[in-house]
């Protein structure tokens, strides 16, 4: 007896294997659950966006039905002496990859909407769950179960930080996911999880079109190990931003690296400074790295090499544990040109980088997209009950303005509104 008994079955392992390890904000999603459900597919919008989510809900639903049923039929076979290739097994895995996901991921967004931090009570219920499909993978469940949190607090935090239902947008989401697990999902669950602090994330873009809002959603998105014997969540995920522009070079290298008493005029005692203070799992986010002064750029480009520093009028070594994302509206390469921004640091900073789009990006070619911004800026800015009729008006005084290109991108249609 084989473990897979025709093609159909091999081909909707295939499908959701692929499924369970895509970028969900790529259309290659779509083709995955095309190919599953084949005629039941329910057409819907093209990308994953806030206006789309009840969209996918019947097309989720049935592909969770289906794999539920597949990763049965296929355990089953197992128990009674099935033949199976390595590659069979593999498929065999991932399906109840996908399967014990689907079940838990409401429970997993419940424990991100509450901020818990206490006992996660369906932890022996997914445990179970697990051992009775992969008995073998027992002593991986406590990574598994903290793999799966990850991935529902990532989708959360870039599903409802970046807005917009056009390509642009959807390619931005898709971006940050990247930036959080690499391209690579399996990968990443073996051992990429535990070294993704050494890769410092650069966004670029124009102003307004918010860096520090897909920063905060990669900072927050950090895996965060599982304690099997407590039942809990290691305590992280902290962010913390700072502007580098606001700041003059004593007072920022004091806020980042901290200060001994009397190291400078006003430093009345030891101070700890935010790369100290960032947990093993927290981030600190520098905006506008391409202003810092060239001395403040020597000691960060230390923290990116060696992650280690010094505070102002010390001479102790301290490491910093967390991850560094930084973003900058300047071209850096043209600073690099001009003598103004370190080469060996820009090397240190660009290894993973994102690129915001300006508005007038991501309206071109997108009608509708400009009364979708509105809207979603009217729910928040006067809430939900005036939103229609705010966005009614907010799109008739802009209407004369179809050619206008949006230089102040996202901040200024919201100050517009």
């Amino acid at each position: 007896m084989r473990l897979f008994a025709n093609d159909r079955e091999k081909h909707l392992a295939i499908e959701t294997a692929a499924l369970a390890y895509a970028n969900p904000f790529l259309e290659d999603r779509i083709l995955h659950e095309q190919r599953l459900l084949g005629r039941d597919y329910v057409p819907s919008q093209p990308y994953w966006s806030l206006e789309t989510d009840l969209d996918r809900k019947d097309n989720v639903e049935r592909i969770s039905e289906l794999s539920t049923r597949l990763a049965i039929t296929l355990r089953d076979r197992l128990a009674e002496g099935a033949k199976a290739t390595d590659e069979e097994r593999r498929l065999y895995e991932d399906v109840v990859i996908y399967v014990v996901y689907e079940r838990y991921r409401d429970g997993f967004l419940e424990l991100d909407v509450r901020g818990e931090r206490g006992r996660v009570g369906f932890w022996p219920a997914f445990r179970r769950d697990l051992v009775d499909f992969l008995p073998e993978r027992a002593q991986d469940a406590a990574h598994l179960f903290a793999c799966f949190y990850q991935v529902r607090r990532a989708f959360q935090h870039i599903f409802t930080a970046i807005i917009g239902r056009s390509r642009v947008a959807a390619r931005l989401r898709a971006a940050a996911w990247q930036s959080i697990f690499s391209h690579d999902m399996r990968r990443y669950r073996r051992s990429l999880h535990a070294r993704m602090a050494d890769t410092t994330t650069l966004i670029t873009g124009p102003t307004g079109t918010g860096k520090e809002l897909v920063a905060r959603a990669i900072g927050l998105s950090r895996y965060l190990p599982f304690d099997e014997r407590t039942e809990r969540f290691a305590e992280g995920s902290s962010f913390v931003g700072l502007n580098l522009t606001a700041l003059s070079p004593t007072v920022l290298e004091s806020e980042l690296f901290g200060h001994r008493k009397g190291s400078f005029t006003g430093a009345m005692h030891d101070r700890e400074g935010y790369l100290e203070s960032c947990g093993e799992h927290g981030t600190v986010f520098l905006d506008e790295i391409g202003e810092v002064d060239p001395a403040v750029q020597v000691k960060l480009l230390r923290v990116l090499q060696n992650r280690t520093f010094q505070r102002l009028g010390d001479t102790a070594t301290r490491r910093f544990k967390g991850k560094i994302v930084a973003a900058t509206n300047r071209d850096l390469v043209a600073e690099i040109a001009r003598g103004r921004f370190r080469e060996d640091f820009y090397y240190r900073l660009c290894s993973d980088t994102i690129v915001t789009p300006s508005l007038d990006e991501q309206l071109r070619g997108e009608p509708d997209e400009l009364r979708h911004l509105v809207r979603f800026i009217s729910a928040r800015v006067a809430g939900e009950e005036e939103a229609a009729t705010l966005t009614d008006q907010v799109c008739d005084a802009i209407a004369p303005m179809r050619d206008y290109r949006w230089p102040g991108n996202f901040r200024e249609l919201e100050q517009c509104v």
